[in-house]
């Protein structure tokens, strides 16, 4: 059976295993900390068996106006528990929390533009492809930003694709 709760400090001593995927982004402690002190509510884990992590999705909330959103920072799930459905519920999970407590406009993330499988998830949750940032991964691969409109987007203004590929010193970050 598998729980999806609230990541807490423990978890990362004990998250290590999930994150050796080579598509998995990683940061240092001070990163992880700021998130879970900041925004709790976007950081969640879903832990297997034997207290096992099965995977976690970390995020925040940023923007002004009508573009305030819910941002996907990292989601992950370990190879062995793929397939289950798991990223699906994360995701689901930090969208109910950008549309019902923050009333976000949309949710973003990015992810590389080699990572095919990732895509075609997001897709099928509902994401397009918002826009191209060249050179965003390390400045050497592009990035996807892809988005999904939130019920305050009534219009979905937020998912309409810009035109041209961007570069990463042209992103707004808060």
């Amino acid at each position: 059976m598998t729980t999806i709760r609230r990541f807490c400090c423990n978890d990362l001593l004990r998250f290590t295993s999930v994150n050796l995927d080579h598509l998995t982004e990683t940061f240092n402690m001070s990163f992880y900390m700021t998130y879970l002190a900041r925004w709790p509510d976007y950081f969640h884990v879903a832990e297997g068996p034997g207290n096992r992590i099965m995977g976690y999705i970390m995020g925040k909330v940023e923007g002004q106006g009508e573009s305030w959103h819910g941002h996907v920072t990292a989601v992950t799930v370990a190879p062995e528990y793929r397939r289950q459905q798991l990223a699906k519920k994360l995701m689901n999970l930090l969208e109910d929390v950008s549309d019902k407590i923050d009333n976000a406009y949309f949710v973003d993330l990015f992810v590389r533009a080699s990572n095919t499988p990732a895509i075609k998830m997001y897709e099928k949750l509902g994401y397009v492809i918002y826009r191209r940032v060249l050179r965003y991964y390390s400045g050497e691969e592009d990035g996807l930003d892809m988005r999904k409109a939130l019920s305050r987007d009534t219009e979905k203004k937020s998912i309409i694709p810009l035109k041209r590929p961007v570069t990463p010193d042209e992103l707004e970050y808060d």
